[in-house]
């Protein structure tokens, strides 16, 4: 599916910092019972917040995962959190918790040489269960978005958990080296990601010495297109629209991948999370 043209339009008048993607005005959307700023819900082994729409049932749930050091009480600010409830969609941001890692607000994503106290992937399943059992949701979609090591971590979940959601949006991040050998089924999912990242760049880069690696991102892409049966190999159609370069594997065996680039660091471009639900809105079932 070609990138909505009306979206193309609007993002390209120009990219924005992480701040001003991730950190719009105050919602005044509610959550059920927890979940607000003030009022984390609990589960095994960690903490959520939550924000639902207040107008009708909602239309499905999107998880976004922080980056290193952020927080999902942060989050509930973010534009996709606004984004999300304008469209009558649950949010729920998670807290990324490892005390003996380089961040304590982090996530457990595979990466050479690392051992963490939690199972992320455990973690978000408990996450996912208990808010469709709060807000009688288990029938609705889900959407897993990150920024960062979140991205890193909407990856690792994609690919060893396929079925966790119907989309995944990760910005700005990838699998690390090892890179896993292949995934366990197809997905669909919306790269992100700037031409000038210096923090995790495209073709990744070394750390600690050579004992930690981000992965390449050309090379994740590779797995996922194996996965998802893109023997083509070169996306279906290509566009770009000012600052935006966009590649759609959209006639692959099953699922699809998205690509997009822009001239920014390590950010999103201006508009993102509208251009996410858009895309999350038109893989939904009506």
């Amino acid at each position: 599916m070609p990138f909505p043209k009306q979206v193309i339009v609007r993002m390209s008048q120009g990219t924005a910092v992480m701040a001003a993607l991730f950190f719009a005005a105050p919602l005044a959307a509610q959550s059920q019972l927890c979940g607000a700023a003030d009022a984390p819900c609990a589960v095994e082994d960690g903490t959520y917040h939550l924000l639902s729409p207040d107008t009708g049932a909602p239309k499905g749930i999107v998880l976004h995962l922080h980056g290193g050091g952020g927080t999902g009480k942060g989050m509930l600010g973010s534009g996709l959190a606004q984004a999300a409830i304008e469209r009558g969609y649950i949010f729920v941001a998670p807290t990324g918790w490892h005390p003996g890692a380089r961040f304590e607000r982090n996530w457990a994503v595979k990466a050479r040489g690392t051992d963490y106290e939690r199972d992320d992937t455990a973690f978000l399943k408990n996450v996912l269960s208990d808010v469709q059992t709060r807000l009688d949701a288990a029938d609705l979609p889900v959407m897993l978005a990150g920024f960062s090591r979140g991205a890193s971590m909407v990856w690792d979940v994609a690919c060893a958990e396929p079925d966790f959601a119907m989309a995944y949006a990760p910005v700005a991040g990838a699998f690390w080296d090892d890179l896993p050998g292949e995934c366990a089924g197809p997905v669909n999912l919306y790269l992100t990601y700037g031409w000038n990242d210096r923090t995790v760049p495209l073709e990744g880069r070394s750390l600690r010495g050579g004992t930690v690696i981000q992965g390449d991102v050309w090379a994740s892409l590779f797995i996922l297109r194996a996965t998802n049966g893109c023997t083509a190999r070169q996306p279906e159609s290509s566009s770009y629209e000012g600052d935006l370069w966009l590649r759609h594997w959209t006639d692959c065996d099953a699922g699809e991948i998205q690509l997009m680039l822009h001239k920014g660091g390590h950010g999103a471009p201006k508009g993102w999370a509208g251009a996410m639900m858009d895309w999350f809105e038109g893989l939904s079932p009506s």
